[in-house]
């Protein structure tokens, strides 16, 4: 727990070295695992994949917003258990209703800054119809939101995994690459980009696959009825030659 902690503490503040030096903690086979991962959500983590990125979303929300929202509200002795409290429920709430992560991840940071701009006195007022029209709008702009967010992860998770599945095959490479944080940045914005245009403009929304699947189903079931009407005909007209 001590070597995930001290992994993961950069990602705490903005250390972008620190951020690249992630993949030294990863034994290889966690590597490749990881780069599996990366590349299933910049293929698809748009789709139902997402809830993998909104759960956690979810967490991060609770943690660095709810504290201070339950503080401003005047629940500032109990600031540090409601920020527990909502993280978890967020995260729950984020693996089961997705956009419910893109609400509250524009409804909170937007309310906040409409309440700081009515002043104290107001701020309850201010933040109240901002939260719920930024909300609102992050979850109008679920599709390429949830796009950006799933690519974005999946080009990290691929750079950190891949560097960390080569490190001992190609130490010298990946380590130059690791002293170059921009460059390893880079790469992984690469990624990011490439998936997100396949994502938003070769494959289909999830609304239009799953209606395409539906009407796959139908065209099948129909073609099952039309040949059991044609076979009963069949025999109908051949019990009748019969006959006659």
């Amino acid at each position: 727990m001590e070597t995930l902690q001290r992994a993961l503490e950069p990602y705490k503040h903005f250390d972008p070295a620190g951020w690249v030096a992630l993949f030294r903690f990863l034994p290889v086979w966690a590597g490749l695992v990881m780069s599996a991962v990366g590349v299933a959500m910049l293929l698809r983590g748009g789709g139902m994949l997402f809830r993998a990125v909104a759960g956690p979303l979810g967490l991060v929300i609770g943690q660095i917003w709810i504290g201070p929202l339950a503080a401003r509200l005047g629940f500032g002795t109990q600031q540090q258990q409601i920020a527990l409290g909502a993280s978890a429920i967020l995260c729950v709430l984020g693996f089961v209703v997705p956009a419910s992560s893109v609400f509250f991840g524009f409804g909170i940071p937007i309310g906040l800054m409409a309440a700081n701009l009515a002043g104290q006195s107001d701020w309850l007022l201010g933040f109240v119809p901002a939260f719920i029209i930024g909300g609102a709008l992050g979850v109008v702009m679920e599709r390429p939101i949830s796009v950006l967010l799933a690519t974005l992860t999946g080009g990290w998770l691929t750079l950190i995994g891949l560097m960390a599945a080569l490190s001992p095959a190609l130490p010298s490479m990946v380590e130059k690459l690791a002293g170059l944080w921009p460059a390893a940045v880079s790469v992984a914005s690469c990624f990011a980009v490439a998936g997100f245009g396949y994502q938003m403009f070769v494959l289909p929304p999830p609304e239009k696959a799953a209606q395409a699947k539906r009407d796959k189903v139908m065209a099948k079931k129909a073609a099952a009825e039309k040949k059991q009407v044609e076979k009963r005909w069949a025999n109908y007209t051949k019990d009748s030659g019969k006959g006659d």
